[in-house]
């Protein structure tokens, strides 16, 4: 009789049939996933696979599986009995997408509970935790049981993900990143949806970026991303719907860590720019409407304080000092426009790789991030300039580090004589 580590199937069959455009077994990609996530199988002939579904892909039963069998391979958080309506949101990530720091304390001042479990960053996209984590004694780790606390009590949480959610997706993505992969849409989506519907909401709201500043740069793909990841959540038994969201400019003014963090605060203070708060309401609206809150007014918690209250409690009750000031460069450099003009153009992939080279965003994971690096767009495309005014500001602690981020900048805006047709920032909405 087979013990659980004898092989069940051959490998090289299944790495052949995936490659030939056959689809495979729902029993062969449970042991697959599983004996991989086991340490039973090498990774070479995992990273055989992932190119195999590169270039085939996954038909829609398979994804359900694949990502079925990442859930199975951790445990899934509890949050049935919370008096309050389960909803979260995941971003694809995008340059100055601080979203989620104003969104969770908002829709949760609204009357939901957001568990809103994130990463870090890596390359030119910050990561939620990384910007909080700049505000002093603010802390990421939280046990299941201060999870489920501090959504009865405050209403959201952002901390990380527990080492017991998806583990597999941890160990396929190391090797996708290291296997040309990473870009494989069905691969994306079951690496993001396993670990939300681990996460145990009973809702999601996905906000999938495009443009230069995104993971996605053309519609097509970002569209494509945005209905495998909706028809997955609907396969799994989650609500969802999604909203496909403009990165060509950075959202908001701030990018970088502690900057990221007092715009937030602008916002939740009824303030802050035009472009952060339309998609942060948006997102709010799809929220509160699959959490059964739609008659909420999520502008009105803006305006009187509460989103902002919800704010404080949140990072209070994870250790932080929501009145401490937060980290300041030692050394600012502006670039200024060449003539008068509007701004047409300000490229947010340019304006991200210049904050990580100040020292805002990591090469890898174990890299230290600067808490007070990164830069304001002192201009936004639309908006006029004159000759000499300042449309970026760098805030680095070395010069060598201003100088590789002010070439990074070079062609990263253009200035004409009229202002640019203004364009959507919310693209497509998918349910």
């Amino acid at each position: 009789m087979a013990t659980r580590d004898d092989p069940v199937f051959d490998v090289v069959d299944l790495i052949r049939a995936k490659r030939d455009g056959q689809s495979l077994a729902d029993g062969e990609i449970d042991w697959l996933i599983d004996a991989y996530a086991r340490g039973a199988l090498p990774d070479e002939q995992l990273a055989a696979l992932l190119m195999a579904v590169y270039f085939q892909g996954l038909s829609p039963e398979e994804l359900a599986t694949w990502t079925g069998a990442m859930i199975a391979s951790g445990g899934r958080m509890d949050l049935a009995g919370l008096t309050r309506p389960t909803v979260d949101k995941h971003s694809t990530g995008g340059v100055g997408d601080k979203v989620s720091l104003v969104l969770a304390p908002l829709v949760a001042a609204c009357g939901a509970a957001v568990p809103q479990l994130s990463g870090r960053g890596l390359g030119h996209t910050g990561g939620t935790l990384d910007k909080l984590e700049a505000i002093p004694g603010w802390r990421s780790e939280l046990s299941a049981d201060e999870i489920r606390g501090q959504l009865e009590t405050v209403g959201c949480v952002i901390c990380a993900a527990g080492g017991d959610l998806a583990p597999a997706d941890r160990k396929l993505y190391v090797l996708r990143d290291v296997t040309g992969t990473v870009e494989s849409i069905p691969l994306i989506a079951a690496s993001i949806m396993s670990k939300k519907i681990a996460e145990g909401t009973a809702a999601l709201v996905l906000d999938v970026k495009v443009g230069s500043g995104a993971f996605m740069t053309g519609m097509d793909r970002a569209t494509k991303l945005a209905r495998t990841m909706v028809d997955l959540g609907h396969d799994h038994g989650l609500a969802v719907t999604a909203l496909v969201t403009a990165m060509e400019a950075p959202l908001g003014r701030a990018v970088g860590n502690a900057l990221e963090v007092a715009e937030s605060i602008e916002v939740l203070s009824g303030e802050g720019p035009a472009d952060l708060v339309e998609v942060t309401l948006a997102l709010a609206r799809e929220m509160l409407d699959l959490a059964g809150l739609g008659d909420a007014d999520p502008a009105a918690a803006l305006a009187d304080g509460s989103a902002l209250a919800r704010f404080r409690a949140m990072v209070e009750a994870q250790g932080g000092d929501p009145d401490a000031p937060l980290a300041r460069s030692t050394l600012t450099e502006e670039i200024v426009a060449d003539r008068a003009g509007f701004l047409a153009r300000l490229d947010a992939r340019a304006v991200g790789v210049a904050s990580w080279r100040l020292g805002a965003g990591r090469a890898r994971k174990e890299d230290p991030v600067s808490a007070s690096a990164g830069v304001i767009c002192r201009a936004k495309p639309g908006e006029a300039v004159t000759a000499g005014q300042p449309v970026l500001e760098l805030h680095g602690d070395s010069a060598e580090r201003i100088g590789r981020a002010r070439e990074a900048l070079a062609g990263a805006f253009a200035i004409a004589g009229s202002p640019p047709d203004p364009a959507p920032l919310v693209r497509a909405r998918l349910t």
